[in-house]
C-alpha cells in the first residue's frame, strides 16, 4: 500500500517529492548530507541542521511544522546556497579559479579598471546614483574578495529588472557586501522560489523598520490563532513551559505579509522577537513560530537581552545586524506597549503560488521599488536571487566605502606567506595595516577569506596579534608592548599564547628596569636592538640581537635553559622568578620570539590557493563540484 503524500500551503509539490528530488540531485553532484541536531521542543515545531560529509563548512538549517517539512526546508536551503555560490561568498577561491574563463557564473562579465570611475556598462545610471551618490567609492573597491583579480577588473552578474526586462550587471563585491543571503531561495517551480525570496525580503525589511522605529504591533486575537490548530498547539506548549508568548500582526495595517511571535523570558527578562512572511497569513504565522525555535531547545531560550530604552542604540545598524544574524539584538520597551500603533488586520493576499508571486511583485512596484532577479538553474534545481535596492540591503550602502570586504585583497598575498617575509616586508605590512585603520579585533581569516583549520594558530588570529607578531619579527619594542597590552586586555586566545605574550612584555619591561643595575658583578651588556623602521633585510633571522656566549656557564646555575643574548642582565637578575612564574618552556619561547629565532609562532605559509589549510582545500574541492 502506497503511503499518502504530504502537501503544505505555498509548495507546488509534496514534501516527499521535494525531498527525493533534492536528495537525488545533491548526490549526483557529489554531496552527501548528514542530518544533525534534530529538535522538536514543542508540538508542531521541528528543526534540523544538515551539513556536507566532506566539508563541514557547507551546512544549512531547516524548520517546519513537521519532520518532513523541516527536512525539505534544510535541503532547499542547501541547494539554494550551492546554486547561488553563497557558500563561498566570504572565502578566497585561489589563484587557479581566479583565472578561469568564469569564476562565479557562466553569464558573468568583467569590467576592466581604468582609474577611480566606475566602468561604463556596470549597473545603470539610477543604480550608480543609489550605490555611489558622491562618487566616493573608487572602482578598485568593487573587485571581488573571492578572486581578488584586479588585473581582470570587476566581476559582475546579470540581473533582470522585472518592470521592463532590462538587464543590469551587479558587481559580485556589491552583492556580497550589502545583501549577503537576503532574497535567495530554491523551490519546485519558478513562482514558488521567487515568492519565497520576496517573502524573505518583506520579512527583513519590515522587521528592521519595526525595530528601528520602535513600533508597537497589535495582538492577534485568540480566535484567529485558533483557526490554525497546528500553530495554536505550539504556542500553547511554549506558554505551558513558562514563557510569555505574544502573537502579533506585523503587516503594519495590512500593507505587508509579515507576522511576529515574541518570547518574554521570566527567568532573565530576555526578549526575543521572531518574524515570518508570506502572502498567506497562515504560512507567515507558522514561519514566525518555527523561526523562534529553529535550532533551539527550550532550555536554550535564555540569554537574550532585556528590552532597552536607548532609541539610538536600538536603531544603530550594528544592533540591526545582530537581529539579522540570530535575532539576539535589543528591542525597545515601546515594542511591548499595550497601545499599538496599528489596528489588527485580518489579511490574506494570495491563494496559489502564481497569485502569491504576482501580488508580491505588484506590492513592491506600487511603492516605487524596482526588483532585479537572477535565476540559477545550472545544477538542475530552480534557485533565484532577488535584489530590491532601497529595501533588501542588510548593511548600509555606505559600507561600500567604509567597510568594504575588498580591503583584504591588498594584504592577502603577504599574509599568506608570513614566514617568508623579510624584515623590510614585515615593516611594510605592519605599516599598511596601520594605514588601513583595521580594527585590532578583526579576524585575519575573515579579512583574507581563509577557512582556517581548527586548533591552529590561524584560527582565532586577530589583527592585533598579527601586528604584534610583525613587530616581533621586526624588533619594534614599542609596538611589541602595545600588542601585548592589547592581547592582555582582549584575552580571547589560548592560555598558552597569552602566557608567552605576558612573558615577552615582562622581559621588555624588566630589561628597561635593569638598565644601570650592576649588582653581583653583572656587567651592563644589553644588546642594542634595531628599531622596526630601520630593520635591514640583510640581517639574518636569529641574529637581530648579539648572542652572548660568555654567560653560558651562569645559565645552568640560574636554572634557565635558554642562552639568548640581549637579556643577560635581565635574566641574571630575574631568572629564578621568571622560571617559577612562567616555566622554562614559556621563557624559552618568549626569548626565541624576541630574538627572532622563532617567527610568526605557529603560522605556516598558506600557499597561493591556501592549500596548507585542510578546511580551505575541502571548501575549494566542493566549489569544483558545482563549477566544473
Amino acid at each position: 500500500m502506497t503511503s499518502p503524500e504530504h502537501f503544505i500551503p505555498g509548495k507546488d509539490a509534496s514534501l516527499e517529492q521535494s525531498i527525493a528530488m533534492l536528495r537525488g540531485r545533491l548526490r549526483q553532484l557529489g554531496f552527501h548530507l548528514e542530518e544533525r541536531s534534530w529538535l522538536n521542543p514543542v508540538e508542531g515545531v521541528w528543526s534540523v541542521h544538515v551539513r556536507d560529509h566532506d566539508c563541514a563548512l557547507l551546512f544549512s538549517n531547516g524548520k517546519g511544522a513537521s519532520e518532513l517539512a523541516a527536512r525539505a526546508s534544510a535541503l532547499g536551503e542547501f541547494a539554494e546556497r550551492l546554486s547561488t555560490h553563497y557558500f563561498w561568498t566570504h572565502f578566497y577561491l585561489g589563484e587557479a579559479i581566479a583565472h578561469r574563463a568564469h569564476v562565479h557564473a557562466p553569464g558573468e562579465r568583467w569590467f576592466p579598471l581604468n582609474g577611480d570611475a566606475w566602468p561604463e556598462g556596470l549597473l545603470n545610471p539610477e543604480l550608480r546614483a543609489f550605490y555611489n551618490p558622491h562618487e566616493a567609492v573608487p572602482a578598485a573597491q568593487l573587485v571581488d574578495l573571492n578572486s581578488g583579480n584586479e588585473a581582470r577588473g570587476i566581476c559582475a552578474l546579470p540581473y533582470q529588472r522585472l518592470s521592463d526586462g532590462a538587464t543590469a550587471y551587479f558587481p559580485v563585491n556589491l552583492i556580497g557586501n550589502l545583501y549577503v543571503s537576503n532574497g535567495m531561495s530554491a523551490g519546485n517551480t519558478l513562482m514558488e522560489a521567487r515568492t519565497q525570496a520576496l517573502s524573505e525580503i518583506f520579512e527583513r525589511h519590515v522587521k528592521f523598520r519595526i525595530i528601528r522605529e520602535a513600533l508597537c504591533l497589535p495582538d492577534v486575537p485568540e480566535d484567529v490563532i485558533a483557526r490554525y490548530p497546528h500553530i495554536a498547539v505550539g504556542i500553547r506548549g511554549l506558554r505551558e513551559a513558562g514563557f510569555g508568548i505574544l502573537v502579533k500582526d506585523a503587516s503594519l495595517g495590512g500593507r505587508y505579509p509579515v507576522m511576529n511571535v515574541t518570547l518574554l523570558h521570566p527567568g532573565d527578562q530576555g526578549c526575543f522577537a521572531s518574524f515570518g512572511a508570506h502572502p498567506h497569513f497562515e504560512i507567515a504565522l507558522e514561519r514566525a513560530l518555527t523561526e523562534l525555535l529553529q535550532g533551539r531547545a527550550l532550555d536554550a531560550l535564555a540569554g537574550f537581552p532585556a528590552p532597552g530604552f536607548d532609541r539610538d542604540e536600538i536603531a544603530d545598524p550594528q544592533n540591526l545586524e545582530i537581529h539579522f544574524v540570530d535575532s539576539s539584538g535589543v528591542l525597545s520597551w515601546e515594542f511591548l506597549r499595550s497601545t499599538p500603533d496599528f489596528d489588527f488586520a485580518d489579511w490574506n493576499f494570495g491563494a496559489s503560488t502564481e497569485q502569491d508571486y504576482h501580488w508580491s511583485v505588484a506590492a513592491l512596484h506600487a511603492e516605487g521599488h524596482q526588483i532585479y532577479v537572477a535565476d540559477f538553474t545550472q545544477l538542475g534545481v530552480y534557485a533565484c536571487r532577488i535584489l530590491v535596492p532601497g529595501v533588501s540591503e542588510i548593511y548600509p550602502v555606505d559600507e561600500l566605502e567604509y567597510e568594504n570586504n575588498s580591503v583584504g585583497i591588498a594584504l592577502r598575498s603577504d599574509i599568506a606567506r608570513l614566514p617568508e617575509l623579510s624584515g623590510d616586508e614585515c615593516v611594510a605590512l605592519y605599516d599598511q595595516i596601520v594605514e588601513l585603520e583595521l580594527a585590532d579585533e578583526r579576524p585575519v581569516s575573515v579579512l583574507i577569506g581563509l577557512a582556517p583549520d581548527p586548533d591552529t594558530a590561524w584560527a582565532g588570529l586577530k589583527i592585533g596579534e598579527l601586528k604584534l607578531l610583525l613587530a616581533l619579527a621586526s624588533g619594534d619594542d614599542d609596538a611589541i608592548l602595545e600588542g601585548c597590552a592589547w592581547l592582555a586586555q582582549y584575552g580571547q586566545r589560548s592560555p598558552e599564547r597569552l602566557k608567552v605574550f605576558r612573558c615577552i612584555a615582562d622581559l621588555l619591561k624588566l630589561q628597561d628596569t635593569s638598565e644601570g643595575v650592576n649588582e653581583s658583578g653583572v656587567a651592563e651588556q644589553r644588546a642594542q636592538r634595531v628599531p622596526i623602521k630601520a630593520q635591514s633585510t640583510a640581517v639574518p633571522v636569529g641574529t637581530a640581537r648579539a648572542y652572548n656566549t660568555e654567560r653560558n656557564a651562569e645559565w645552568d646555575d640560574l636554572g634557565v635553559t635558554s642562552r639568548h643574548g640581549g637579556f643577560v642582565d635581565t635574566l641574571s637578575l630575574y631568572a629564578p622568578a621568571l622560571r617559577l612564574l612562567f616555566g622554562s618552556h614559556t621563557l624559552d619561547l618568549a626569548l626565541a620570539l624576541l630574538n627572532q629565532e622563532q617567527r610568526f609562532w605557529g603560522l605556516t605559509t598558506l600557499g597561493p590557493n591556501f592549500e596548507a589549510s585542510i578546511s580551505h582545500s575541502a571548501l575549494l574541492a566542493a566549489y569544483r563540484k558545482v563549477s566544473g
